[in-house]
């Protein structure tokens, strides 16, 4: 049952992860304090995990609608549910050690973005081998290409936030 939702979850917890930690790399760029990094994470997680899944409610709708929908495919509500979930609770991982630092002080001895960074690339990694499987394609591939999209999408927010904070 769960594994018809499998390719929404997939989706939300890729964006998630990428957008939370564009944003915790685009801002350590610009020299933004942790708090700064806390409250985009957050406004990030809930705004657009929740536009992710309006949108996925309105294109599996539309489909629906024009006649596309095939029996036994997943509902457009459960399926949005999926992403929102995903694009949070996914989400969430880069931000984590943030968090930690915020309310456990000294915790990571100021190596919140370090550990962001492992957290990250190993949850790109789970995804990508998710998706894998969801694909039926080679997992091992499929978590080194998702690994390699996140780490380009980091470094273009890392430099566009460093460059801006230059400029501004």
């Amino acid at each position: 049952m769960y594994r018809r939702y499998l390719a929404e979850f997939v989706y939300g917890g890729t964006d998630g992860t990428v957008t939370t930690f564009a944003i915790i790399a685009g801002s350590l760029g610009a020299s933004f304090s942790y708090s700064v990094i806390l409250i985009l994470g957050f406004a990030n997680l809930f705004a657009d995990g929740f536009s992710m899944a309006v949108s996925n409610y309105l294109s599996s709708k539309s489909r629906e609608d024009i006649g596309n929908s095939f029996a036994n495919s997943p509902s457009p509500l459960k399926t949005a549910l999926a992403t929102f979930v995903s694009f949070v609770l996914v989400g969430f991982i880069p931000l984590s050690s943030f968090v930690a630092g915020i309310f456990y002080d000294n915790l990571l001895g100021g190596k919140e973005f370090e550990v962001s960074i492992v957290l990250t690339a190993v949850t790109f990694f789970a995804i990508g081998y998710v998706r894998g499987i969801v694909s039926k394609k080679g997992k091992f591939r499929s978590a080194m290409q998702t690994l390699f999209m996140g780490g380009i999408a980091a470094l273009i927010a890392y430099f566009v936030g460093f460059i801006l904070q230059s400029v501004v």
